[in-house]
């Protein structure tokens, strides 16, 4: 293993374990290793559909809006 991979996952092994398991998705799909698909929650299927009704009415956030939300999490 490189150091920087040894690095890497020390530094994510402190992460919560939600995270932990995010991210070895990530890396084993860029190994070339399918993964299965994700399994919503109800609460996360119910957020979707309000999200894709919010979208069929139009109620999109606005660019300044967007660039609102960016520039509080400091992108």
């Amino acid at each position: 293993m490189t150091r920087l991979l040894d690095q890497a996952i020390k530094t994510v092994s402190n992460l919560p374990d939600a995270e932990q398991d995010e991210l070895a998705r990530v890396m084993l799909q860029l190994a070339g290793v399918d993964q299965p698909p994700l399994q919503l929650t109800a609460e996360e299927e119910a957020d979707l559909a309000e999200a894709d009704a919010e979208i069929a009415r139009g109620e999109l956030a606005t660019a300044d809006e967007v660039r609102a939300m960016w520039a509080k999490h400091g992108l």
